[in-house]
């Protein structure tokens, strides 16, 4: 939401504290396509593990991932899947992948890579809430803490549906986020900084973010206004994440009638590529292959 000085700054001074999770904002604008090229940005950058992991992250999580698809004929589908990073890998050893993300700049950019290396797989711009996954998969993804960014009801709908995806004996695979560390998040300091540009504006801004915690709901939520210093604007963004406690997730994969449920300290086996604030869930859909 942007808004005038004036009133955004108004705005700011009464905002609701603490916010009610969900209602604020549930999610940061990643369909905008200004802020989807940003964020292409930094899920391409070899610098840091922010948006999407550095390559020899990716790597490794990939080992540990063709290792429970049949070789060289597997069809993955990937939820959340950004620039298609990993379908890239994947489709690399002779794999067919499908990708869905809700950000145009990720797709055009995943789609753009696989055309121009022949890589057999396909990208759509679409909401997980509402796209059709298709089925016959031998693995899905859901990577990167992503299950923790819809409301529990959505999410647990997002984990049946995605099971209904799997081929009998196909794999769902999760990295939700640690519940511990989605409080960290939540209880968090607020802070401010000054920036030439930045995720929120390309422009000079000042970025205020505030984390609160909402113990009923185990939901963290963050708030970030973003002060344009020479339009005089102020834009308002928030998102809210669910922590799931393992055995919570464990449940609903149970639920969504898939069997064979492993708990992973994580989706890579070398030690430096462990992504910090996160782990690994493995399950199966009952059947043979």
């Amino acid at each position: 939401m942007r808004e005038s000085a004036p009133r955004g700054l108004a705005a700011i001074a009464g905002r609701a504290i603490p916010p009610p999770p969900w209602q604020d904002g549930d999610n940061l604008p990643w369909e905008d396509p200004t802020f989807s090229e940003r964020v292409l940005v930094e899920h391409l950058s070899q610098e840091h593990d922010r948006a999407s992991r550095r390559q020899t992250v990716i790597d490794a999580q990939l080992r540990f991932i063709a290792a429970r698809v049949r070789p060289r004929s597997g069809r993955i589908l990937d939820l959340a899947c950004g620039p298609g990073l990993y379908l890239h890998g994947l489709a690399a050893l002779g794999h067919h992948g499908r990708g869905l993300d809700f950000a145009p700049a990720a797709i055009r950019h995943a789609r753009t890579v696989a055309e121009a290396n022949v890589l057999d797989c396909q990208f759509e711009e679409a909401d997980l809430r509402t796209a059709d996954f298709g089925e016959d998969y031998d693995v899905v993804l859901l990577l990167f803490g992503q299950l923790n960014v819809f409301p529990r009801p959505i999410a647990s709908d997002l984990l049946a549906r995605a099971a209904a995806a799997l081929a009998p004996g196909g794999t769902l695979i999760l990295e939700p986020q640690l519940a511990e560390s989605v409080r960290d998040t939540g209880e968090g300091i607020p802070t401010w900084e000054t920036l030439d540009a930045g995720l929120f504006s390309p422009r000079p801004h000042l970025l205020l973010h505030e984390p609160f915690w909402d113990e009923a709901s185990r939901t963290a939520t963050e708030r970030w206004h973003v002060i344009e210093l020479g339009a005089g604007t102020v834009d308002r963004h928030a998102m809210s994440t669910c922590a799931w406690e393992t055995d919570e997730l464990i449940t609903a994969l149970r639920e969504a009638d898939l069997e064979q449920v492993e708990v992973h300290s994580s989706l890579a086996s070398d030690e430096d590529a462990i992504a910090t604030g996160l782990f690994g869930l493995t399950a199966t859909r009952a059947g043979l292959p």
